[in-house]
């Protein structure tokens, strides 16, 4: 199974391109979840979400839409003193498991989050809070790119998420590679200029993939679904609805070589 979606749903800059002028952001997710298939949820990276919140939002989509959700920065980025926070976490995500609207946590480690021994440990640490909640993990660093770590996610049932961004030395290649039922690709754009210099956060992803990059993606995704139960394909170009843009072009070659994409 290919679910293709993108990295957040409401933004400003979608309206127009995406949405209708005039829409009320209450209902940009139920005129999102008519055409895509999943979503990932961003928000939960800077404040912590509660049941309310994922309550509601699940109520606002069709069956069978799942949701990615971001894990908590301080599961991924402060890493201290947190079971409190994992408990926390964790307890948010019952209204989407039990409308069985729950794809995976995305646990996004920073680029400073090196391949070190404590952070092998971490990712361990990380496991065992979450019990038995599916997660993916996606590195910053190239580091991480090393057979061990590989094994070392598969031992853990630690998802591994495939990306596409900026060739630069410290970032990671686009390595296709599932390491459990879960296959899991992001989209993060190519625009060199502005990955490390640049005014606002949005600016990195400001990006229109053409459709022959998009194209070198659709035997490897095919490879990676074929190794797993589902594989989320996630656009995170979303600056004046690029993703949504992408995410189209992208399921239609998918559809022309694989059959139905959800």
């Amino acid at each position: 199974m290919i679910l293709v979606g993108t990295a957040g749903y409401s933004y400003d800059s979608w309206i127009g391109p995406v949405y209708p002028e005039g829409i009320d952001k209450k209902e940009m997710l139920n005129f999102y979840a008519k055409e895509f298939s999943f979503t990932e949820i961003n928000s939960s990276y800077y404040r912590m979400p509660n049941r309310f919140m994922f309550y509601h939002m699940q109520a606002k989509t069709p069956e069978h839409f799942q949701f990615v959700i971001k894990a908590h920065k301080s599961l991924t980025h402060v890493r201290e003193d947190n079971e409190k926070e994992f408990t926390e976490f964790k307890e948010a995500l019952k209204p989407l498991v039990e409308a069985q609207k729950f794809g995976c946590v995305l646990a996004q480690f920073p680029t400073s989050f090196r391949n070190r021994d404590e952070n092998i440990d971490y990712l361990k640490e990380f496991r065992a809070q979450m019990g038995d909640i599916p997660v993916v993990v996606e590195f910053r660093h190239e580091e991480w790119m090393d057979e061990n770590v590989f094994e070392l996610l598969e031992d853990e049932d630690l998802g591994y998420v495939c990306v596409d961004e900026p060739q630069f030395k410290t970032l990671v290649p686009p390595v296709v590679r599932a390491t459990n039922r879960i296959g899991y690709v992001r989209f993060h754009g190519r625009n060199y200029k502005k990955w490390w210099q640049h005014k606002e956060t949005h600016e990195r992803y400001d990006y229109l993939y053409s459709g022959a990059e998009l194209k070198e993606w659709v035997p490897w995704i095919k490879k990676l679904a074929a190794k797993t139960e589902k594989t989320f394909v996630s656009m995170n170009n979303h600056y004046r609805g690029q993703a949504a843009i992408n995410g189209r072009m992208l399921r239609e070659m998918l559809e022309q070589e694989w059959g139905e994409v959800r």
